[in-house]
């Protein structure tokens, strides 16, 4: 039995390699629904510890692999490592919870059921990790894998919940095609792949429109660079600043002064606030001038004890006009929570010298747009906030008619992670019927279309421009009208699987 055992959970390893192939740079998109029937025939076993330890070998050679870019961010394995293991954590308890909640007799007599099932609480763990704990951490959900795929058309129904557990019950179809015993098994894995079929076909004749409902938004977006020597701090950010300067007058050279509507500058183009810093003003404003146009632009706020994270709508000759505050900071990387405890463990957080605050509000710029006679509400949500469903959710609701996307993936060097971001705002753009521009420091940057295509995109570490005339959407999707009730809905499934087996559990006891 051990040795079977270790056998399954070498197979649970095999899956979460294979799983990595599924995401960005490689998006083998096919290999997901696969790579969860291979740890779904690994949770064969009727073990709760097995399980565990099934799910967790799944979740550390996926997540190992698909995190690596913190290593390099963080400068040492010790960030990486946590990182991974944390969230193969969150894996390890799906498997125990699975073997556990399979036990139920109704369940097991019932193969139809447990498709549904799996899905349901794969959906329930994944959703409870990009939650919890500071915030929690989306990356890796397996909806984020399909973005060349043909799921990627369910996305305006029902967003990632419907995705990632589409992806669950495809590969427990497979894993019950392999391992499900008699005549009713086989045919319930049939009837699961031509439901899977149908609905397939069915989602791609739901063409998801593109064309403008509201006039065009003509922007030009800066990939300015970063100094490749080691300076000081100072002259760093005025080189950073420079460049974006630069790359502005480029991109009018190409354009036409006066012919953008909005110049997009990266988070972190002007790590010297221009509302505080006459020098960064000053570069700011040639800019603006010299375009003839706003820049929005991302800078830090200082207080004597925080930081904020801004993205800034400087208008030429009238300075800063509106601003959004990210808020969610990224835990250990702009913030450190509880300091005293984790600088026991490690003391390279303090590194993190002055913890970065969150904001509040609506992640929504109003843009005056002269040429339209209005003020364009764009969605403003800065680097990781693009893993976030509510908040991009919240801003499409109040109106924003376009998506844009400030980063900075400096720190990351030449690793997966400014992909693995430009696949989450593609996703971000089918799913909310929105047009999307992802505009970094360093790459990539990407013009993508309401539908989730990548029309333009940039290399990493290059100085490059891109120009775009976004279509501009007002129509809400069905994703969007029914917000988080579909996620809350499996939730309260999950819940209610453990519970009725902890109630049957318990009647037996007593």
């Amino acid at each position: 039995m051990p040795r079977m055992a270790w056998t399954d959970v070498a197979l649970a390893a095999m899956g979460g390699v294979l799983l990595e192939k599924a995401f960005a740079p490689t998006s083998w998109w096919v290999l997901a629904p696969f790579a969860v029937a291979l740890l779904l025939v690994a949770l064969r076993r009727d073990s709760v510890g097995w399980g565990l330890a099934s799910g967790g070998s799944f979740g550390l050679a996926f997540f190992l692999q698909h995190v690596w870019w913190a290593t390099v961010s963080v400068g040492s394995p010790i960030g990486w490592l946590a990182l991974a293991v944390a969230q193969a954590t969150f894996v390890a308890a799906f498997g125990g919870a699975w073997v556990w909640v399979r036990r139920s007799a109704w369940l097991r007599a019932r193969a139809g059921c447990q498709i549904v099932a799996a899905a349901v609480m794969w959906v329930t763990v994944e959703r409870f990790r990009a939650r919890w704990p500071f915030g929690g951490f989306p990356w890796g959900g397996l909806a984020l894998s399909q973005t060349d795929g043909p799921l990627l058309r369910l996305a305006p129904v029902g967003g990632t919940t419907l995705v990632s557990a589409t992806v669950v019950a495809i590969g427990a179809a497979v894993a019950l095609s392999t391992t499900g015993t008699g005549r009713p098994a086989r045919r319930v894995a049939t009837i699961g792949w031509a439901g899977v079929t149908l609905a397939l076909v069915a989602a791609q004749l739901l063409a998801p429109a593109t064309s403008a409902q509201a006039g065009t938004l003509r922007i030009g977006a800066v990939q300015g660079d970063v100094p490749s020597t080691d300076v000081d701090d100072r002259r760093r950010a005025l080189q950073v600043t420079g460049n974006h300067v630069a790359g502005t007058e480029s991109l009018v050279q190409r354009t036409g002064p006066g012919s953008l509507d909005l110049v997009l500058w990266p988070e972190s183009a002007a790590d010297g606030d221009p509302r505080a810093d006459a020098e960064v003003a000053a570069l700011v404003e040639e800019a603006a001038r010299t375009a003839g146009a706003p820049i929005l632009l991302g800078t830090q706020r200082l207080t004597a004890d925080r930081r904020f994270n801004d993205y800034v709508l400087w208008e030429p000759s009238e300075g800063a006009v509106a601003s959004y505050t990210k808020q969610h900071p990224v835990p250990f990387g702009e913030y450190v929570p509880y300091r005293s405890f984790f600088r026991r463990l490690a003391p390279a957080v303090d590194r993190i010298s002055r913890d970065m605050a969150p904001g509040t509000g609506t992640a929504l710029v109003l843009v005056p747009v002269s040429r339209l006679g209005r003020s364009v509400p764009l969605t403003t949500v800065i680097c990781f906030e693009v893993a976030y469903d509510d908040l991009v959710r919240r801003s499409v609701l109040a109106g924003a008619e376009a998506i844009v996307v400030p980063t900075n993936n400096a720190s990351f060097g030449r690793t997966q992670e400014a992909v693995q971001q430009l696949a989450m705002s593609r996703f971000r753009a089918a799913e909310h019927n929105r047009a999307v521009v992802q505009v970094s420091t360093v790459g990539v940057s990407a013009v993508i279309a309401p539908d989730g295509m990548v029309q333009q995109r940039t290399g990493l570490f290059t100085a490059e421009q891109l120009r775009a005339d976004l279509p501009l959407r007002t129509s809400i999707t069905l994703a969007d009208r029914l917000g988080d009730w579909p996620g809350r809905f499996v939730d309260g499934l999950g819940l209610s699987l453990l519970v009725a087996r902890a109630a049957r559990r318990a009647r037996r006891s007593r």
